[in-house]
Protein backbone atom coordinates (compact mmCIF):
# COMPACT_ATOMS: atom_id res chain seq x y z
CA UNK A 1 0.00 0.00 0.00
CA UNK A 2 1.33 3.16 -1.19
CA UNK A 3 2.28 5.65 1.79
CA UNK A 4 1.36 9.42 1.47
CA UNK A 5 2.08 11.93 4.30
CA UNK A 6 1.02 14.85 4.60
CA UNK A 7 3.33 17.80 6.73
CA UNK A 8 0.72 20.11 8.80
CA UNK A 9 -3.03 19.99 9.14
CA UNK A 10 -3.52 23.46 8.37
CA UNK A 11 -6.09 24.67 5.34
CA UNK A 12 -4.32 23.20 2.64
CA UNK A 13 -3.35 19.75 4.69
CA UNK A 14 -6.87 19.06 5.88
CA UNK A 15 -8.73 19.83 2.58
CA UNK A 16 -5.67 17.71 0.72
CA UNK A 17 -6.40 14.80 3.46
CA UNK A 18 -10.39 15.21 3.34
CA UNK A 19 -10.39 14.96 -0.48
CA UNK A 20 -8.31 12.02 -0.62
CA UNK A 21 -10.15 10.10 2.15
CA UNK A 22 -13.20 10.68 -1.06
CA UNK A 23 -11.39 9.53 -3.73
CA UNK A 24 -9.15 6.61 -2.93
CA UNK A 25 -10.29 3.34 -2.82
CA UNK A 26 -9.69 1.35 1.03
CA UNK A 27 -6.72 -0.63 0.04
CA UNK A 28 -5.38 2.22 -2.31
CA UNK A 29 -2.98 4.17 0.05
CA UNK A 30 -3.01 5.34 3.40
CA UNK A 31 -2.44 8.71 4.67
CA UNK A 32 -0.76 10.40 7.25
CA UNK A 33 -0.68 13.62 8.75
CA UNK A 34 1.35 15.21 10.75
CA UNK A 35 0.69 18.02 13.51
CA UNK A 36 1.42 19.16 17.14
CA UNK A 37 -1.97 20.16 17.47
CA UNK A 38 -5.24 18.02 16.76
CA UNK A 39 -7.00 20.57 15.18
CA UNK A 40 -7.38 22.82 12.08
CA UNK A 41 -7.58 26.38 12.93
CA UNK A 42 -10.38 28.48 11.21
CA UNK A 43 -8.03 31.63 11.14
CA UNK A 44 -10.61 34.37 9.85
CA UNK A 45 -12.51 33.53 13.05
CA UNK A 46 -9.97 34.51 15.47
CA UNK A 47 -10.25 38.09 15.63
CA UNK A 48 -13.44 37.19 16.46
CA UNK A 49 -12.58 34.41 18.94
CA UNK A 50 -10.62 37.76 20.53
CA UNK A 51 -13.80 39.35 20.74
CA UNK A 52 -15.94 36.93 22.12
CA UNK A 53 -18.26 36.66 19.14
CA UNK A 54 -17.15 33.76 18.57
CA UNK A 55 -16.10 30.52 20.78
CA UNK A 56 -12.63 29.43 20.87
CA UNK A 57 -13.37 25.93 20.27
CA UNK A 58 -15.81 26.67 17.77
CA UNK A 59 -12.85 28.09 15.28
CA UNK A 60 -11.30 24.92 15.82
CA UNK A 61 -11.70 21.63 13.46
CA UNK A 62 -11.11 18.25 15.14
CA UNK A 63 -9.34 16.23 12.80
CA UNK A 64 -9.89 13.29 14.39
CA UNK A 65 -13.61 13.75 14.01
CA UNK A 66 -13.25 14.19 10.02
CA UNK A 67 -10.84 12.79 8.88
CA UNK A 68 -11.57 9.04 9.97
CA UNK A 69 -9.37 7.00 7.26
CA UNK A 70 -6.14 9.07 8.51
CA UNK A 71 -3.97 8.09 10.83
CA UNK A 72 -2.99 11.58 12.84
CA UNK A 73 0.95 11.84 14.28
CA UNK A 74 1.20 14.77 17.05
CA UNK A 75 4.02 15.71 16.38
CA UNK A 76 6.40 17.96 14.63
CA UNK A 77 8.81 17.70 11.48
CA UNK A 78 11.93 18.92 11.93
CA UNK A 79 13.65 17.90 8.74
CA UNK A 80 12.99 15.94 5.17
CA UNK A 81 14.66 14.46 3.27
CA UNK A 82 13.32 13.65 0.15
CA UNK A 83 16.01 12.06 -1.62
CA UNK A 84 15.64 8.94 1.60
CA UNK A 85 11.79 9.45 1.04
CA UNK A 86 12.49 10.00 4.83
CA UNK A 87 11.25 12.72 7.47
CA UNK A 88 12.01 13.01 10.99
CA UNK A 89 8.96 13.37 13.47
CA UNK A 90 9.52 15.10 16.82
CA UNK A 91 6.29 13.76 18.73
CA UNK A 92 5.16 15.96 21.58
CA UNK A 93 6.30 13.24 24.08
CA UNK A 94 9.16 11.50 23.70
CA UNK A 95 12.09 10.63 21.62
CA UNK A 96 12.24 11.84 17.76
CA UNK A 97 12.37 9.47 14.89
CA UNK A 98 12.26 8.72 11.19
CA UNK A 99 9.20 7.92 9.01
CA UNK A 100 8.95 6.87 5.74
CA UNK A 101 7.06 7.68 2.91
CA UNK A 102 6.43 6.84 -1.00
CA UNK A 103 4.48 10.16 -1.50
CA UNK A 104 4.89 13.22 0.19
CA UNK A 105 3.09 16.73 0.41
CA UNK A 106 4.38 19.40 2.14
CA UNK A 107 1.49 21.80 4.30
CA UNK A 108 3.25 22.96 7.23
CA UNK A 109 2.06 26.86 7.02
CA UNK A 110 4.01 30.08 8.15
CA UNK A 111 4.89 31.61 11.30
CA UNK A 112 4.63 34.88 12.51
CA UNK A 113 7.26 37.15 11.06
CA UNK A 114 9.33 38.70 13.90
CA UNK A 115 12.74 40.76 14.37
CA UNK A 116 15.43 41.05 17.24
CA UNK A 117 13.48 43.56 18.49
CA UNK A 118 14.08 44.56 22.19
CA UNK A 119 11.37 43.15 24.73
CA UNK A 120 9.44 41.44 21.93
CA UNK A 121 9.89 37.52 22.96
CA UNK A 122 9.03 38.97 26.47
CA UNK A 123 6.26 40.92 26.20
CA UNK A 124 4.34 40.55 22.58
CA UNK A 125 1.70 37.89 21.60
CA UNK A 126 0.80 36.55 18.56
CA UNK A 127 -2.82 35.94 16.32
CA UNK A 128 -2.19 32.54 14.71
CA UNK A 129 -3.64 30.16 16.85
CA UNK A 130 -6.83 30.28 18.83
CA UNK A 131 -4.83 30.08 22.44
CA UNK A 132 -3.36 33.45 21.37
CA UNK A 133 -6.54 34.71 20.57
CA UNK A 134 -8.01 33.30 23.85
CA UNK A 135 -5.11 34.70 26.04
CA UNK A 136 -5.47 38.64 23.84
CA UNK A 137 -9.45 38.57 25.00
CA UNK A 138 -8.55 37.70 28.73
CA UNK A 139 -5.79 39.68 29.26
CA UNK A 140 -7.88 42.82 27.73
CA UNK A 141 -10.72 41.86 30.07
CA UNK A 142 -8.34 41.25 33.19
CA UNK A 143 -6.80 44.57 32.73
CA UNK A 144 -10.38 46.44 32.91
CA UNK A 145 -10.54 44.33 35.93
CA UNK A 146 -7.33 45.48 37.81
CA UNK A 147 -7.67 49.23 36.04
CA UNK A 148 -11.05 49.53 37.44
CA UNK A 149 -9.42 49.21 40.82
CA UNK A 150 -6.84 51.67 40.58
CA UNK A 151 -6.72 55.27 40.91
CA UNK A 152 -5.76 57.49 38.02
CA UNK A 153 -2.14 57.20 37.20
CA UNK A 154 0.34 55.36 35.20
CA UNK A 155 -0.32 51.61 35.98
CA UNK A 156 -4.04 52.55 35.18
CA UNK A 157 -3.22 54.24 31.54
CA UNK A 158 -1.03 51.04 30.95
CA UNK A 159 -3.56 48.70 31.66
CA UNK A 160 -5.74 50.65 29.34
CA UNK A 161 -3.65 50.91 26.59
CA UNK A 162 -3.40 48.49 23.42
CA UNK A 163 -0.91 48.15 20.89
CA UNK A 164 -0.96 46.31 17.54
CA UNK A 165 1.93 45.96 15.39
CA UNK A 166 1.39 45.22 11.50
CA UNK A 167 -1.39 46.58 9.32
CA UNK A 168 -2.43 43.42 7.42
CA UNK A 169 -6.29 41.71 7.71
CA UNK A 170 -4.95 39.81 10.88
CA UNK A 171 -3.71 43.07 12.06
CA UNK A 172 -6.53 45.04 11.25
CA UNK A 173 -9.46 43.13 12.02
CA UNK A 174 -7.91 42.16 15.16
CA UNK A 175 -7.49 45.50 15.97
CA UNK A 176 -11.30 46.72 14.95
CA UNK A 177 -12.64 43.81 16.82
CA UNK A 178 -10.70 44.26 20.47
CA UNK A 179 -11.73 47.91 19.73
CA UNK A 180 -15.48 47.03 19.01
CA UNK A 181 -14.92 44.82 22.28
CA UNK A 182 -13.48 47.36 25.03
CA UNK A 183 -15.76 50.07 23.90
CA UNK A 184 -18.41 47.52 24.84
CA UNK A 185 -17.02 47.28 27.92
CA UNK A 186 -17.22 50.39 29.49
CA UNK A 187 -20.79 50.06 30.05
CA UNK A 188 -20.04 47.48 32.40
CA UNK A 189 -17.13 49.32 34.39
CA UNK A 190 -18.52 53.14 35.53
CA UNK A 191 -15.18 53.78 36.93
CA UNK A 192 -13.53 54.22 33.18
CA UNK A 193 -14.15 56.80 31.04
CA UNK A 194 -14.11 56.35 26.69
CA UNK A 195 -11.12 58.80 27.03
CA UNK A 196 -8.90 56.54 29.35
CA UNK A 197 -9.18 54.05 26.63
CA UNK A 198 -5.60 53.99 23.92
CA UNK A 199 -5.60 51.72 21.30
CA UNK A 200 -2.76 52.16 18.57
CA UNK A 201 -1.91 50.36 15.46
CA UNK A 202 1.09 50.29 13.76
CA UNK A 203 2.22 49.73 9.97
CA UNK A 204 5.36 49.87 8.69
CA UNK A 205 4.12 51.08 5.52
CA UNK A 206 2.32 53.99 4.58
CA UNK A 207 -1.12 51.99 4.33
CA UNK A 208 -2.98 49.53 5.69
CA UNK A 209 -4.92 46.65 4.41
CA UNK A 210 -2.97 46.51 1.24
CA UNK A 211 -4.70 44.08 -0.68
CA UNK A 212 -7.69 46.36 -1.02
CA UNK A 213 -7.24 49.79 -2.86
CA UNK A 214 -5.91 52.74 -1.71
CA UNK A 215 -9.66 54.45 -1.35
CA UNK A 216 -10.93 51.68 0.59
CA UNK A 217 -8.03 51.44 3.10
CA UNK A 218 -7.63 55.20 3.72
CA UNK A 219 -11.40 54.79 4.88
CA UNK A 220 -10.49 52.01 7.17
CA UNK A 221 -8.32 54.41 8.87
CA UNK A 222 -10.40 57.23 9.34
CA UNK A 223 -13.26 54.72 10.42
CA UNK A 224 -10.75 53.44 13.44
CA UNK A 225 -9.39 56.66 14.25
CA UNK A 226 -13.28 57.84 14.22
CA UNK A 227 -13.63 55.34 16.84
CA UNK A 228 -10.69 56.78 19.05
CA UNK A 229 -7.61 54.39 17.38
CA UNK A 230 -4.65 56.01 17.15
CA UNK A 231 -3.09 54.73 13.29
CA UNK A 232 0.59 55.02 12.71
CA UNK A 233 1.69 54.67 9.16
CA UNK A 234 5.10 54.56 7.93
CA UNK A 235 5.87 53.68 11.69
CA UNK A 236 7.84 50.67 13.52
CA UNK A 237 8.18 49.31 16.87
CA UNK A 238 12.04 50.48 17.97
CA UNK A 239 11.58 48.72 21.56
CA UNK A 240 8.99 47.01 23.80
CA UNK A 241 11.53 46.51 26.88
CA UNK A 242 9.61 46.54 30.00
CA UNK A 243 6.64 46.77 28.14
CA UNK A 244 6.97 50.16 27.15
CA UNK A 245 6.43 50.94 23.23
CA UNK A 246 9.32 52.84 21.80
CA UNK A 247 8.39 54.20 17.99
CA UNK A 248 10.41 54.58 14.91
CA UNK A 249 9.21 58.78 15.41
CA UNK A 250 10.19 59.41 18.60
CA UNK A 251 6.82 58.61 20.55
CA UNK A 252 7.05 56.12 23.62
CA UNK A 253 4.14 54.68 25.58
CA UNK A 254 3.83 51.69 28.05
CA UNK A 255 1.07 49.21 27.38
CA UNK A 256 -0.10 46.42 29.09
CA UNK A 257 -1.27 44.30 26.02
CA UNK A 258 1.03 44.17 23.13
CA UNK A 259 -0.34 41.78 19.90
CA UNK A 260 2.16 41.22 16.59
CA UNK A 261 0.88 40.33 13.68
CA UNK A 262 3.39 42.13 11.39
CA UNK A 263 3.50 39.61 8.79
CA UNK A 264 4.48 35.61 7.97
CA UNK A 265 7.78 33.88 7.40
CA UNK A 266 8.19 30.95 6.01
CA UNK A 267 8.31 27.59 8.23
CA UNK A 268 11.73 26.64 9.48
CA UNK A 269 11.54 22.94 8.31
CA UNK A 270 10.64 24.08 4.54
CA UNK A 271 13.31 27.23 4.86
CA UNK A 272 16.74 25.44 6.05
CA UNK A 273 15.68 21.91 6.84
CA UNK A 274 14.73 20.38 3.39
CA UNK A 275 16.69 18.95 0.57
CA UNK A 276 13.71 20.17 -1.36
CA UNK A 277 13.99 23.29 -3.70
CA UNK A 278 13.53 26.34 -2.09
CA UNK A 279 13.07 30.56 -3.54
CA UNK A 280 14.56 33.17 -1.83
CA UNK A 281 11.66 33.80 0.44
CA UNK A 282 12.37 30.40 1.61
CA UNK A 283 9.18 28.62 0.35
CA UNK A 284 8.88 26.01 -1.64
CA UNK A 285 9.51 26.19 -5.67
CA UNK A 286 6.20 24.62 -6.66
CA UNK A 287 4.30 24.39 -10.46
CA UNK A 288 1.14 25.41 -11.26
CA UNK A 289 -0.05 21.90 -11.06
CA UNK A 290 1.55 21.75 -7.45
CA UNK A 291 4.61 19.32 -7.91
CA UNK A 292 7.68 20.73 -6.14
CA UNK A 293 9.62 21.67 -8.81
CA UNK A 294 10.07 23.93 -12.37
CA UNK A 295 8.54 23.76 -15.46
CA UNK A 296 10.98 22.18 -16.72
CA UNK A 297 12.13 19.28 -14.34
CA UNK A 298 9.59 18.55 -10.92
CA UNK A 299 10.46 16.74 -8.03
CA UNK A 300 8.84 13.31 -8.36
CA UNK A 301 6.51 12.47 -5.42
CA UNK A 302 6.59 15.82 -3.80
CA UNK A 303 3.39 17.92 -3.86
CA UNK A 304 3.12 21.66 -1.71
CA UNK A 305 0.78 23.90 -0.84
CA UNK A 306 -0.33 26.74 1.20
CA UNK A 307 1.31 29.74 2.92
CA UNK A 308 5.40 27.98 2.47
CA UNK A 309 4.25 27.16 -1.35
CA UNK A 310 4.87 29.58 -4.26
CA UNK A 311 2.41 28.48 -6.23
CA UNK A 312 2.48 30.19 -9.76
CA UNK A 313 -1.16 32.67 -9.72
CA UNK A 314 -2.27 31.88 -13.19
CA UNK A 315 -5.32 34.22 -12.65
CA UNK A 316 -2.99 37.15 -12.25
CA UNK A 317 -1.72 39.60 -15.11
CA UNK A 318 1.39 40.16 -13.39
CA UNK A 319 4.42 37.96 -14.80
CA UNK A 320 5.89 35.42 -12.46
CA UNK A 321 2.88 36.38 -9.86
CA UNK A 322 2.30 34.06 -7.10
CA UNK A 323 -0.73 33.32 -5.03
CA UNK A 324 -0.98 35.43 -1.88
CA UNK A 325 -0.94 33.61 1.74
CA UNK A 326 -4.65 33.58 2.36
CA UNK A 327 -7.44 30.99 3.53
CA UNK A 328 -9.47 31.52 0.06
CA UNK A 329 -5.97 29.90 -1.94
CA UNK A 330 -5.20 27.56 0.65
CA UNK A 331 -8.62 25.44 0.96
CA UNK A 332 -8.49 25.46 -3.37
CA UNK A 333 -5.03 24.48 -3.26
CA UNK A 334 -6.08 21.67 -1.05
CA UNK A 335 -8.90 20.46 -2.90
CA UNK A 336 -6.37 20.13 -6.06
CA UNK A 337 -3.85 18.61 -4.34
CA UNK A 338 -6.31 15.75 -3.38
CA UNK A 339 -7.49 15.35 -7.29
CA UNK A 340 -3.80 15.63 -8.58
CA UNK A 341 -2.65 13.15 -6.24
CA UNK A 342 -5.16 10.45 -6.61
CA UNK A 343 -5.15 11.41 -11.05
CA UNK A 344 -1.58 10.69 -10.93
CA UNK A 345 -1.35 7.24 -8.52
CA UNK A 346 -4.02 6.46 -11.24
CA UNK A 347 -1.76 7.75 -14.45
CA UNK A 348 -4.41 10.00 -15.21
CA UNK A 349 -3.58 13.80 -15.82
CA UNK A 350 -3.12 16.51 -13.45
CA UNK A 351 -4.75 19.89 -13.80
CA UNK A 352 -3.07 23.38 -13.13
CA UNK A 353 -4.38 25.33 -10.04
CA UNK A 354 -6.22 28.71 -11.33
CA UNK A 355 -8.37 30.18 -9.25
CA UNK A 356 -9.74 34.31 -9.73
CA UNK A 357 -10.12 36.51 -6.53
CA UNK A 358 -13.68 36.55 -5.20
CA UNK A 359 -13.05 39.71 -3.43
CA UNK A 360 -11.60 41.02 -0.05
CA UNK A 361 -14.18 41.02 3.19
CA UNK A 362 -12.90 42.73 6.77
CA UNK A 363 -14.83 42.74 9.77
CA UNK A 364 -13.90 46.10 11.36
CA UNK A 365 -15.76 44.99 14.76
CA UNK A 366 -19.15 44.12 15.51
CA UNK A 367 -21.64 45.69 13.08
CA UNK A 368 -18.22 46.88 10.89
CA UNK A 369 -16.99 45.84 8.07
CA UNK A 370 -15.48 46.46 4.18
CA UNK A 371 -15.99 44.45 1.15
CA UNK A 372 -14.04 45.22 -2.56
CA UNK A 373 -14.21 42.73 -5.49
CA UNK A 374 -12.35 45.34 -8.46
CA UNK A 375 -14.13 48.19 -8.14
CA UNK A 376 -17.24 47.64 -6.44
CA UNK A 377 -16.73 48.56 -2.49
CA UNK A 378 -19.23 47.78 0.61
CA UNK A 379 -18.62 49.31 3.54
CA UNK A 380 -20.03 49.23 7.27
CA UNK A 381 -22.66 47.05 8.05
CA UNK A 382 -23.67 45.34 5.16
CA UNK A 383 -20.03 44.24 4.78
CA UNK A 384 -20.00 42.93 8.21
CA UNK A 385 -22.90 40.65 7.65
CA UNK A 386 -21.18 39.39 3.86
CA UNK A 387 -18.17 38.80 6.05
CA UNK A 388 -20.38 36.75 8.92
CA UNK A 389 -22.21 35.07 5.65
CA UNK A 390 -19.22 34.43 4.01
CA UNK A 391 -17.11 32.83 6.76
CA UNK A 392 -20.13 30.68 8.21
CA UNK A 393 -20.41 29.14 5.01
CA UNK A 394 -16.47 28.79 4.30
CA UNK A 395 -15.67 26.52 7.48
CA UNK A 396 -15.51 22.96 7.14
CA UNK A 397 -19.04 20.93 8.16
CA UNK A 398 -22.30 21.93 9.05
CA UNK A 399 -21.68 20.78 12.63
CA UNK A 400 -19.32 24.34 12.90
CA UNK A 401 -21.50 25.91 10.84
CA UNK A 402 -24.99 26.05 12.92
CA UNK A 403 -22.45 25.81 16.53
CA UNK A 404 -21.55 29.08 15.22
CA UNK A 405 -25.21 30.72 13.97
CA UNK A 406 -26.04 30.00 17.57
CA UNK A 407 -23.57 31.86 19.24
CA UNK A 408 -24.11 35.00 16.84
CA UNK A 409 -28.42 34.45 17.61
CA UNK A 410 -27.48 34.29 21.12
CA UNK A 411 -25.39 37.28 21.25
CA UNK A 412 -27.59 39.25 19.25
CA UNK A 413 -30.26 38.54 21.57
CA UNK A 414 -28.41 38.79 24.86
CA UNK A 415 -25.40 41.10 24.22
CA UNK A 416 -21.51 40.07 24.40
CA UNK A 417 -20.44 37.60 27.24
CA UNK A 418 -17.93 39.78 29.17
CA UNK A 419 -16.71 37.02 31.22
CA UNK A 420 -12.57 36.73 31.69
CA UNK A 421 -11.52 33.31 32.06
CA UNK A 422 -7.65 34.26 32.32
CA UNK A 423 -6.91 32.15 35.41
CA UNK A 424 -7.22 28.94 33.27
CA UNK A 425 -4.16 29.42 32.00
CA UNK A 426 -2.58 29.14 35.27
CA UNK A 427 -4.84 25.70 36.72
CA UNK A 428 -3.18 24.75 39.43
CA UNK A 429 -2.90 28.17 41.56
CA UNK A 430 -5.57 27.78 43.55
CA UNK A 431 -4.98 24.51 44.56
CA UNK A 432 -1.15 25.27 45.24
CA UNK A 433 -1.36 28.86 47.20
CA UNK A 434 -4.90 26.86 49.30
CA UNK A 435 -6.70 30.55 48.90
CA UNK A 436 -3.74 32.15 50.95
CA UNK A 437 -3.80 35.87 49.60
CA UNK A 438 -0.45 36.80 50.26
CA UNK A 439 2.47 36.70 46.93
CA UNK A 440 4.62 33.89 46.72
CA UNK A 441 7.75 35.98 47.75
CA UNK A 442 5.58 37.22 50.86
CA UNK A 443 4.62 33.07 52.27
CA UNK A 444 6.60 31.96 54.92
CA UNK A 445 9.01 28.99 53.57
CA UNK A 446 8.29 25.45 55.33
CA UNK A 447 11.25 23.35 56.42
CA UNK A 448 8.20 19.89 56.61
CA UNK A 449 7.86 18.09 53.60
CA UNK A 450 4.51 16.24 53.36
CA UNK A 451 4.54 12.58 52.65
Amino acid sequence: MREIVIVGGGYAGFYAAWGLEKRLRPAEARITVVDPRPYMTYQPFLPEVTAGSVEARHAAVSLRRHLRRTRLIAGTVTSIRHTDRSLTVRPVHGAAYELGYDTLVVTAGAVTRTFPIPGLAQHAIGLKHVEEAVAIRDRLMTAFDQAASLPHGAERRKLLTVTFAGGGFSGVEGFGELLSLATAMLTSYPELSRDELSFHLVEARDRILPEVGDGPGAWVVRELERRGAHVHLGTQISSLADGRVVLSDGEEFDSALVVWTAGNASNPVVHNHTDLPVDERGLLVVRADLRVGTDGQSVPDAWAAGDDAAVPDLASTVPGAHTVPNAQHAVRQGRRLAKNIVADLRGGRVADYRHSSLGVVATLGLGRGIFQYKGIVIKGFPAWLMHRGYHVLAVPSWERKIRVLAVWLTAAVFGRDLVSLASVQHPRDAFVTSGDPRRPDERPRSDCTAV
